[in-house]
């Protein structure tokens, strides 16, 4: 399956980058009061991508050496994805005060900015590393 490797692991940045842009953008909807956020097909179209997302991540990290993931990059990335994944609920809750829903999702976008720089660097300081 390593023969594979380019084409998962090109389908994997490409879904996290659609996954977060589609976050973003329906984040900035929800924070200016439009309906189209809400749809069903939006959110069912962020399932689909988070789950391809998913599936990606799962087979780089079946097929890739374990040695790689020695400085604990990808562990400190994956407890950011779940803090990323509860400020983003937390921010389109409904029944939160506008303001606090904006800090809110404002935070999960800066996390995300965490996770994808921390998987560039492959180092778990991500975008501090780079500074």
């Amino acid at each position: 399956m390593i023969e594979f490797y380019p084409q998962i692991k090109h389908a994997h940045m490409g879904l996290a980058l659609t996954s977060g842009a589609l976050f973003a953008l329906r984040g900035a909807g929800l924070l200016a009061g439009m309906r189209w956020p809400k749809a069903a097909v939006v959110r069912y179209t962020s399932y689909t991508i988070d789950t391809a997302l998913l599936t990606a991540a799962m087979m780089l990290l079946t097929i890739l050496p374990g040695a790689l993931y020695a400085n604990g990059w990808l562990a400190t990335k994956v407890v950011l994805i779940v803090v990323y994944v509860v400020l983003g609920i937390l921010a389109f809750g409904q029944k939160r005060p506008r303001r606090t829903r904006a800090i809110l999702y404002v935070a999960a976008l800066l996390t995300f900015a965490q996770i994808y720089c921390i998987a560039r660097a492959h180092h778990p300081l991500g975008i501090f590393y780079l500074l």
